[in-house]
């Protein structure tokens, strides 16, 4: 296989770990992209070696900001080489029912879920364009495709993750670029486990299949549309929420 550099957003959540991790169990060289604010790499990296993963490439950059994106990119390329497969993964809540939303809790979340997909996407697709292989993942969510009360803004998004995914797919199909989208449902982070356990509970009975989507899961999906027999498939959405939404 060919090893690949995959830059990863929002890399050291509970999410993102998985991502990270699945793509370099399939043989990548995975550049992990956190927030110097809110993320602590030395925490992360430890816990990370730990688990047998010593080889990970970690960058800052605040996703929400368009030239924070262009030098953390920059930063990428010049410890790991061109990009060549990028998860828009980095993501935000700031849930409220909207006759009580603020306007910096809707900015705040359009920021960093919506408009983080231009910033980061626009510096490497045209070089994935020229040198005619690339890969753009986006991880949208299941209440991008049902909506959810109480989130609006982030319903928004994610809905809007999709969009821009099928949009661009068209327009980089023949540079052989793909673009796709993953929805998924309510996933067993270490952030959903924390949640009391009668509404966990309660968000369990919910889901057809009984049960809270495992990480890696969404990382072996990610694996998936990197891979070379994912060539063909483009401006697709996969829902991988457990029974939870039928499109």
């Amino acid at each position: 296989m060919t090893q690949r550099v995959a830059l990863v957003t929002g890399a050291m959540g509970g999410l993102g770990t998985a991502i990270c991790q699945e793509l370099a169990k399939a043989g990548h060289k995975v550049v992990a992209a956190y927030h110097p604010e809110f993320d602590k790499p030395d925490e992360w990296n430890k816990a990370m070696a730990e688990a047998g993963f010593t080889d990970f490439i970690c960058v800052a950059g605040d996703v929400s900001d368009f030239e924070s994106c262009v030098a953390m990119v920059a930063e990428a390329e010049a410890k790991a080489g061109p990009v060549d497969i990028l998860v828009n993964n980095a993501g935000i809540t700031r849930d409220k029912m909207f006759a009580r939303m603020e306007v910096a809790q809707w900015n705040a979340v359009i920021a960093t879920n919506l408009n983080s997909l231009f910033n980061m996407t626009k510096q490497v697709s045209a070089k994935m364009a020229e040198r005619g292989w690339g890969r753009i993942i986006n991880i949208s969510s299941v209440n991008g495709l049902r909506g959810q009360a109480g989130q609006t803004n982030y319903s928004a998004a994610k809905a809007g993750v999709i969009g821009f995914s099928k949009a661009l797919a068209a327009e980089l199909a023949a540079k052989n670029v793909t673009v796709n989208a993953i929805c998924p449902g309510y996933v067993a982070t270490q952030m959903v486990m924390a949640i009391k356990p009668e509404i966990l509970q309660t968000i369990v009975d919910g889901v057809p299949m009984k049960r809270l989507c495992k990480p890696e899961e969404i990382g072996g999906a990610c694996v998936y549309l990197a891979s070379e027999l994912a060539g063909f498939m483009t401006g697709s959405t996969l829902n991988i929420s457990g029974g939870l939404y039928y499109q």
